[in-house]
């Protein structure tokens, strides 16, 4: 569905964007690919790597409306994966959070309605359900602002859907990347903010293939897609990286979380599972079509799930054992995931 389209991917030089370029290059022959970001530097170090001829690179910020409006001019698709995302940072900077995370979003939407773009995947986080960091606040915003945008396309043919998931293994900023900087150091032990804390757990390849082959080929409008992940204990994270080496409990930093929820129990009334995913139908009400969310468009059948569901990284029936740990670190180097 990618073939003979144009793209355009917002934060395009991150490490999501980074590896969708690259799929969208091995698997299909995209009439545009268009790397919307702010940073001239990761723009000029990605056109090193990614200079087929359909790739564009402009420079531009979501809060800039105007450029949003220019650069979108006879897109198809849209992947919206720019946004302030380290906690800490936000919990200092809220206002510079908030206009990237819920002014930029809106100015995604208006930007796309204007330019009849089909349609628009925000890429969301765990951390946007039943948030305590104003990070987690930002993105619920944020999400909330893409399945009501359905509601205010009006006569355009835009749909807007999100797609949430949790830590990716070895992006910027993740603890992944950390560790083995430490390492690399020469550290005597690793810093552990909780013994039990616990996080979903997806790679980037992974998280690249569900929004490309699954949310652009299901969504109908509005849903927020969640894909079956597994879970990791923090406290093996660490031993499958070094089990010759102590930990060292540092304490949560502010506005984390011990654990991390995918889904509520207050969402489940609207969740149906799928095989290898979870769809959360709008709580709001579309006026035209009855969109059916049950039923997926390659004629799945999706089954309610139980009332007191909820999807979270501690309770998960999937947790990823310190010898599979080990085997993710093996096909991983700092270079290729510190982006």
């Amino acid at each position: 569905m990618f073939n003979n389209k144009t793209i355009l991917i917002t934060g395009g030089t991150g490490s999501f964007g980074t590896e969708c370029v690259k799929t969208l290059l091995n698997q299909y022959k995209p009439k545009k690919i268009i790397i919307y970001s702010r940073d001239e530097l990761k723009q000029y170090e990605m056109q090193q790597v990614f200079h087929d001829q359909c790739m564009r690179y402009f420079l531009g910020d979501v809060r800039d409306a105007t450029r949003l409006k220019q650069v979108m001019r006879g897109v198809d698709y849209v992947i919206h994966a720019a946004a302030l995302k380290q906690v800490p940072a936000a919990e200092y900077n809220p206002m510079e959070c908030i206009k990237t995370n819920v002014i930029g979003a809106q100015n995604v939407i208006r930007a796309a309605l204007a330019n009849g773009v089909e349609k628009v995947v925000a890429l969301s986080t765990d951390k946007a359900v039943n948030p305590i960091n104003l990070y987690g606040a930002s993105k619920l915003a944020s999400d909330k602002l893409f399945i009501a945008a359905n509601n205010i396309a009006g006569g355009h043919k835009t749909l807007f859907s999100v797609v949430r998931y949790g830590n990716v293994v070895g992006s910027r900023g993740s603890v992944l990347p950390y560790f083995k900087k430490l390492l690399q150091e020469g550290a005597k032990e690793l810093p552990i903010t909780d013994a039990r804390m616990t996080r979903f757990w997806i790679t980037l390849q992974n998280g690249v293939d569900f929004v490309l082959n699954c949310c652009f080929k299901q969504m109908r409008a509005g849903e927020i897609f969640v894909p079956k992940i597994p879970s990791v204990r923090i406290v093996d994270l660490a031993t499958s990286l070094a089990p010759h080496l102590k930990h060292k409990i540092v304490g949560i930093r502010p506005g984390e979380k011990l654990h991390e929820l995918l889904c509520t129990s207050d969402d489940a009334r609207f969740i149906y599972e799928f095989k290898d995913y979870f769809i959360i139908q709008p709580s709001i009400k579309f006026y035209g079509e009855e969109l059916d969310y049950s039923i997926s468009k390659t004629l799945e059948n999706g089954v309610p799930v139980d009332p007191e569901f909820e999807y979270h990284s501690g309770k998960n029936p999937h947790f990823l054992t310190v010898e599979e740990l080990s085997e993710v670190k093996e096909n991983l180097t700092l270079e290729n995931i510190a982006g």
